[in-house]
């Protein structure tokens, strides 16, 4: 078993307290005030700014051509992760400039402190959790998400088989870049506890 399916198993109480969270179910059943949803647009487009420069350090940082590759692919993957945003603002005028919440901050203060100070392999650990994580939602909320929810796409976004091949990806990298401490560990932790934080303010709206 490698060390990042080791890892979702350790924290997966987190991941099911996310799926089951009122701010996803409000997604699934179409239910979630647009405010609501649109305030985590924009917060989730500040912290996807953050997330794509830790790619990019952790690039810098790779230690041989095949984690140079997968760093470029999911970097290019986060950038790409923005048009869904802009999609938003043209639709419903999300505002993908906004001021962070304080847990965003703390999210993104996280990543790139992580990013800055630490080699490739716990950058990979402290990243990998929002990729797991947006695909285990998306294929776990799939069946469950109304047709009519307007927020259908978004759960279509994440249960797509390419959004889970770059999450297996990010995975495959930690595995064979994980330096065995209980640091890795621990990264990883931090970063589930962050996610779930980061809902837990869109849904209050602050």
């Amino acid at each position: 078993m490698g060390r990042s399916l080791e890892f979702w198993r350790a924290n997966e109480g987190t991941a099911v307290a996310c799926l089951r969270h009122p701010f996803l179910r409000g997604i699934a059943d179409g239910t979630l005030p647009r405010t609501r949803f649109l305030f985590y647009v924009g917060q989730d487009a500040f912290y996807l700014d953050a997330y794509a420069r830790a790619y990019a350090l952790a690039l810098a940082k790779a230690p041989d051509p095949e984690a140079l590759a997968g760093f470029h692919e999911l970097l290019d993957g986060a950038v790409k992760e923005r048009s869904l945003h802009r999609a938003y603002a043209t639709r419903w005028g999300a505002d993908l400039r906004p001021q962070p919440a304080p847990a965003t901050l703390a999210y993104t203060d996280f990543l790139l402190r992580v990013a800055w100070s630490e080699p490739a392999g716990r950058i990979a650990a402290a990243m990998t959790p929002c990729m797991r994580l947006y695909a285990y939602l998306g294929q776990s909320l799939q069946a469950d998400t109304r047709t009519t929810s307007p927020y259908a796409e978004w759960v279509r976004t994440y249960a797509d088989g390419a959004f889970d091949g770059l999450a297996r990806r990010l995975e495959s990298l930690l595995d064979r870049l994980d330096d065995g401490t209980a640091a890795t560990a621990e990264y990883y932790r931090q970063a589930m506890r962050l996610e779930l934080a980061f809902f837990e303010a869109a849904w209050q709206g602050q």
